[in-house]
């Protein structure tokens, strides 16, 4: 651990001008503060937050910052006030260290919510603030290499998780490379004990045998660029065990197939020999293909500039080469924290990261903390493609990204609007995958609005999170409908009087704040117009079940009612209940189906698989054990399909008469999208049963005009 003279002598060594007074005081606060508290490891807790400050000063943040590292958790464990520290060190640091402390009142919570709410505010802080974020990763970094103290391996195996899925690529967003590689690598180790020790050890063999080749190598590039006048510093790196199992998964290749294990760097004065540098090595060894990236002209993101290029090399070897300025080196293992403003000791607003900036649409538009985490985890991928606007302008995006991820990476409206795209001057279909280098014209029409199947394909969290806020929007107006409708129609039945006064008296029974969200819980099925109605007229005595059992059993009359339509062949039903098929899931004979007994309506016939089910889980009473007569087959049945159809001459008839060459009659149809390229058309087809849909299915797959089939629930 640092003693008090030391980290006041790291800090004095790059800032001469630090307060030396304020350094010491929050030393001393920090270690009577922690006074007895110790550590999993036995050390007193104290030297944790004395270790984050000298990990803060190995990158030469400023004096503020370095006393909130010191402080940072004073006001979470002990009875330290942000006031108090404000009072004592000044606002800077009382709002760095009020951005790092976790949310107090969420300890009943679970630890997902805890996790959420904690990175949500986090988020907020390190947006006004980048700092919040350096002292944050120099905190988890820390407990990360005393992660082996703690008992629990189901809590050392959740911290790590977490880090590898928010606290490293937050690391690699901001370009600190030596953090980020460090946090993966303990991760690692934790989760994938097995796989870690194997590469490790493989590591080491090839350590054994290239401890002669890898100077060798060094040797003769610089020997390269010297006589090329080129001056230069060449130097050689080890992969780190992570990133080579990363690369093994994702090229599913053996350890053997790698060829970056062992990278070189060569370091120039400028742009202009970094140039002259990859001249150099490719006209003497021969280039593999695929491994060349010019991050000099289109920079990551984060900031990192180099060129990366993959040659056989000296002594025949399979190498990586990155060539690169001192300035781009110096970033490259820093990031923002070789920005010169942290050595000013300066604010650096974190809204001017546009990567931030997405990160706060994403929580503007979740729903809750734990979508928002989600989202945002996707958001922090570090697999990327790069693809150009048609004005030039570079958008990063995770891999497997589609144009409307590329639309919403744009802005939010151009996402919203999206009705089609041009991928290198071709119309393609918005899933289309897109590559590394591809222009990408977004098409918009302000009729559009955002699709709730692009949910299915679309892989970035701002898009998802901007998607799902619509759907939520736009289902809450379709169950305000419905629910105004039924609560009309039950109170009418019941020849009681229906008004919205009578309502507002009832938002307590509900936890409703507004007549919408009573009508809205009646339409999604979470409260039933019978408890409104109950709620509303107390002395109002009927029965539920009466009601149900009248609906389902006919009167007696002496008389045969002749139905129009041929009687449903069905078994475990009582002769003459009222039935009918659900319009949600389209049940065919050979589907595993179930009753429901539906207030009004007798029996309602679901597949077993169908999502409305779930709202009836609590009421087993409604539920009937049923299945298909022996007959099913012979009455014709609706099936729906969900069908994108090229959007040319010809297409929609030869849609229609390869369902006819199957026996298929059309229903009804309705196209529910069109681009330019394509139509996605909903068809209700009659059919005899679930084979006869599949055979329709697989003949529609067979033509060229049908780029997507398949059964809609």
């Amino acid at each position: 651990m640092l003693r008090q003279y030391e980290l006041v002598d790291l800090v004095k060594s790059y800032d001469e001008n630090a307060d030396e007074d304020a350094l010491n005081r929050a030393y001393v606060f920090a270690m009577k503060k922690h006074g007895a508290q110790l550590r999993a490891s036995g050390d007193p807790y104290y030297s944790h937050p004395v270790e984050v400050a000298g990990i803060l000063t190995q990158f030469k943040l400023d004096c503020a910052s370095v006393i909130a590292g010191l402080l940072h958790d004073t006001v979470e464990d002990t009875d330290t006030t942000v006031e108090e520290i404000r009072g004592l060190f000044g606002d800077q640091v009382a709002q760095l260290v009020d951005g790092l402390t976790k949310l107090a009142m969420i300890e009943q919570k679970s630890t997902d919510k805890k996790q959420a709410e904690n990175f949500r505010k986090l988020l907020l802080a390190m947006s006004e603030d980048i700092r919040v974020l350096l002292i944050k990763l120099a905190d988890r970094l820390h407990n990360m290499r005393t992660l082996h103290f703690l008992k629990s391996p189901e809590k050392r195996a959740r911290i790590a998780k977490e880090t590898l899925d928010i606290y490293a690529p937050l690391a690699e967003r901001i370009g600190m490379q030596e953090i980020k590689t460090e946090l993966e690598d303990i991760a690692f180790k934790e989760l994938h004990r097995d796989a870690y020790d194997s590469i490790q050890a493989r590591l080491n063999f090839l350590r054994e045998q290239g401890s002669n080749i890898v100077p060798k190598i060094i040797s003769q590039l610089e020997k390269d660029m010297k006589e090329n006048g080129i001056k230069a510093e060449v130097s050689g790196r080890e992969k780190s065990p992570y990133s080579i199992w990363r690369k093994m998964q994702q090229k599913n290749a053996s350890f053997e197939q790698l060829s970056d294990i062992m990278a070189f760097r060569i370091i120039v004065d400028d742009v202009g020999a970094c140039y002259q540098a990859l001249g150099i090595v490719h006209s003497k060894y021969h280039m593999i293909p695929r491994r060349f990236k010019d991050y000099i002209s289109t920079p990551k993101p984060n900031g990192y500039k180099s060129i990366h290029t993959g040659v056989i090399g000296p002594e025949n070897t399979r190498i990586e080469i990155q060539i690169r300025t001192h300035e781009m080196h110096e970033v490259a293992e820093k990031g923002v924290a070789a920005h010169w403003a942290y050595k000013q000791g300066e604010k650096v607003v974190g809204k001017n990261f546009r990567w931030i900036r997405e990160l706060l649409e994403i929580l503007e538009q979740a729903s809750n903390p734990e979508e928002f985490l989600e989202n945002t985890k996707l958001e922090m991928y570090n697999d990327q493609v790069f693809c150009f606007t048609p004005k030039g302008d570079l958008i990063g995006l995770p891999i497997n990204s589609t144009p409307v991820d590329f639309a919403y990476a744009v802005h939010s409206s151009v996402g919203d609007t999206c009705v089609g795209a041009k991928i290198n001057g071709e119309i393609r279909p918005l899933r289309t995958v897109l590559q590394n280098g591809d222009q990408v014209e977004i098409l918009t029409s302000k009729a559009q609005h955002p699709s709730t199947e692009w949910d299915r394909f679309v892989v970035t969290g701002k898009a998802k999170a901007a998607i799902r806020r619509y759907v939520r929007a736009h289902k809450r107006d379709q169950f305000i409908t419905l629910g105004e409708q039924l609560l009309e129609r039950t109170f009418k039945s019941e020849n009681l009087d229906f008004n919205e006064k009578a309502l507002v008296n009832v938002f307590p029974n509900f936890e409703a704040e507004s007549i919408d969200d009573i009508y809205a819980k009646v339409g999604e099925g979470l409260i039933t117009a019978w408890d409104v109605m109950k709620a509303v007229y107390p002395a109002y005595k009927q029965s539920k079940l009466e009601k149900v059992v009248k609906s389902i059993v006919p009167s007696f009359t002496g008389k045969k009612n002749k139905s129009k339509s041929e009687p449903l062949k069905i078994k475990g039903l009582i002769p003459g209940m009222a039935v009918h098929f659900a319009g949600c899931c389209h049940p065919l004979p050979g589907d595993r189906i179930v009753g429901i007994v539906t207030t009004g309506k007798g029996v309602a016939v679901h597949r077993i698989d169908c999502k409305l089910l779930e709202k009836f889980a609590n009421e087993p009473e409604r539920w009937l054990d049923i299945s298909w007569g022996d007959d099913a087959s012979e009455t014709p049945h609706v099936g729906r399909l969900k069908v994108m159809l090229a959007n040319e001459p010809g297409a929609l008839g030869e849609l229609s008469n390869l369902i006819a060459r199957s026996n298929g009659n059309i229903a009804n149809l309705n196209i529910i999208n069109r681009t330019l390229s394509y139509f996605e058309i909903m068809i209700d087809v009659e059919v005899k049963d679930l084979r006869h849909l599949t055979d329709i299915i697989a003949t529609l797959k067979s033509s060229k005009v049908v780029s997507y089939v398949d059964r809609s629930a």
